[in-house]
């Protein structure tokens, strides 16, 4: 569905809570607490390297926080930041400090932050340039804005990978690239998710236009531990399913 045209029905802010809060016990058993390879083998030594030496850092739609642990166990003062009461609740009990509100809103004061994180969420956000806005807001002139995302070439509406078993050959197939677009993508039985799709320049743009200045980028190949579980597709490696974006905010 056209991006715009959803952001118009007033029911959108609805639809996006309850799927998140209806959700919250499926993420957490599949991808928390050392169930998911690429969360254990990829993305958390990405946030520890890319985050090295903060102090200060805001955990944005952070779930239940194991990513803000990561960085308390290096020393950082972590703070993880959910709309989802179910996620928060976990979070506490495991022991993050966590607030209850959106990225659009975050109710800290400017320059609260000498980094911020913001991890797989993006890409099921619908108010982007004021979430953008919000985390330059809070950052201190020079702070880190560290962002992962599923990478935009394999998140295109339509788009799979396909095993053409008749030529022999494995692909991905791609959709409509340019298009914003959001869907409700059933990523596990009975379980809808709403996807984003957006052009990488309209992150890397829109964060520019907010004071955010892209200092790096990473494109890793699946790690081990995914590839392992993949072997029906021979060239699962040499597809990024991540994309990280290193950002500072200009003074």
């Amino acid at each position: 569905m056209d991006l715009e045209a959803f952001r118009s029905l007033p029911e959108w802010p609805l639809i996006l809570r309850e799927s998140w809060e209806t959700n919250a016990s499926w993420w957490q058993a599949g991808f928390t607490e050392g169930s998911d390879a690429e969360y254990e083998e990829q993305i958390k030594p990405i946030v520890r390297l890319g985050l090295r030496g903060a102090h200060r850092v805001l955990d944005l739609g952070g779930g239940d926080g194991q990513l803000a642990r990561v960085l308390a166990d290096d020393g950082a003062d972590t703070v993880v930041l959910d709309s989802s009461h179910a996620q928060l609740t976990t979070a506490r009990i495991r022991g993050s400090s966590a607030v209850l509100a959106t990225g659009a809103a975050l109710p800290f004061q400017n320059r609260s932050f000498d980094a911020v994180l913001i991890c797989l969420v993006l890409e099921h956000v619908i108010e982007l340039d004021e979430v953008l806005a919000e985390v330059a807001r809070v950052l201190e002139a020079g702070g880190r804005f560290l962002l992962l995302l599923n990478h935009p070439i394999l998140q295109t509406p339509g788009s799979g990978f396909i095993d053409d078993v008749e030529l022999g050959e494995q692909y991905w197939r791609l959709g409509p690239y340019l298009r914003e677009d959001i869907q409700m993508e059933e990523v596990d039985a009975q379980v809808f998710v709403p996807f984003v799709h957006r052009p990488l320049s309209q992150y890397v743009n829109r964060a520019s236009d907010r004071g955010l200045t892209l200092v790096g980028m990473e494109e890793p190949a699946p790690p081990p531990g995914f590839v392992a579980r993949a072997d029906e597709y021979r060239q699962v490696q040499e597809y990024p399913r991540l994309l990280v974006l290193h950002f500072e905010r200009r003074p």
